[in-house]
């Protein structure tokens, strides 16, 4: 005797996130409409929404489930993960509701007064991490050995000059790079602040000095004998190299390793650092705001104002005109 499947619940739905807009049923909508349906939020944003469903969840949660309930959750798990994660699965889950067509309980004024009743109590800044700044690279560059350094001189200055995200860098093929005879066009087909895939080039020049990005990817390229596929790419112990990415992790791993290598604090750098390095050289350089904000990308000016000003605080310094 065949058992009938059981009904999808909400929770079920919700956590597969291919749910109609507007509370449409899965099934009453047609294959063209659910793959652009699926095609509106990231996969990683995807993903983050189900892991943080689940844990609402696994705690005792439901969906639908009403604002008291959420509010408990949010304070509950306020004692033991940090506010930004807390707004996060708050997002999430408000998220679920609308998507379902349900009321959505992180508006009421109960999840929003909690919200920022964390903040205030347990909200901590966001710790930066340290820029690598032109001063940096070059001690860093002295240190890379082999195939494996070539890729990391490539993959260090392009990341610095084109001012990447790890995830952007790591993404990478082939055929997203235009070698001009200006230096090198690099073809982003989406990014964090471009959901709508809409792209952007971004032209990294040749270099004046030994720390040329676009010799050091023209090199990379033609050691590792890439023509194809991913540019960025693991190096074993004998030199092969993988046909697979590296990952995003696999950024900071690096830059760590030869902040390290330098003397400079490892813990306080990631893949973020080369952005950061970029922006914050440029600022300390007198480059304008205007021609930084060009080659990162940024929409709002908001990050960008809080690099150049973390870059500038000792220029004209009050205490340092006194003292």
């Amino acid at each position: 005797m065949n058992t009938p499947p059981e009904a999808p619940t909400a929770q079920s739905i919700a956590l597969d996130w291919r749910s109609g807009a507007a509370g449409e049923p899965d099934g009453q909508l047609s294959r063209a409409v659910r793959v652009y349906i699926d095609a509106a939020i990231a996969p990683a944003t995807r993903r983050a929404y189900q892991g943080d469903l689940r844990d609402f969840l696994s705690w005792g949660g439901t969906v639908p489930c009403t604002a008291h309930l959420l509010a408990e959750y949010a304070a509950g798990r306020g004692q033991i993960h940090s506010p930004f994660t807390i707004v996060r699965r708050v997002v999430a889950i408000s998220r679920a509701h609308s998507s379902l067509g349900l009321a959505d309980p992180a508006k009421s004024d109960l999840v929003r007064s909690v919200l920022r009743g964390l903040g205030r109590t347990e909200g901590k800044p966001q710790r930066q991490a340290a820029p690598v700044l032109r001063e940096d690279l070059f001690p860093m560059l002295h240190q890379m050995r082999g195939l494996k350094g070539i890729r990391d001189r490539s993959l260090i200055l392009i990341g610095f000059a084109a001012a990447l995200r790890r995830s952007e860098l790591v993404g990478l093929d082939v055929h997203d790079l235009q070698f001009v005879k200006e230096g090198l066009l690099v073809h982003l087909p989406r990014s964090k602040t471009d959901q709508a895939g809409e792209g952007r080039k971004i032209a990294v020049p040749f270099g004046r000095t030994s720390a040329c990005p676009v010799k050091a990817m023209q090199g990379w390229l033609e050691a590792a004998v890439i023509g194809e596929g991913p540019v960025f790419r693991g190096v074993d112990k004998t030199g092969g190299v993988s046909p697979t990415r590296l990952t995003d992790q696999s950024v900071s791993l690096i830059v760590r390793h030869y902040a390290r290598a330098i003397g400079l604090p490892a813990e306080l750098y990631s893949g973020h650092s080369l952005r950061a390095g970029l922006v914050t050289s440029a600022a300390r350089a007198g480059v304008s705001f205007a021609k930084i904000q060009q080659q990162t990308g940024h929409r709002s000016v908001a990050m960008l104002t809080r690099y150049i000003r973390d870059a500038q605080v000792f220029e004209n310094n009050a205490a340092g005109l006194l003292l």
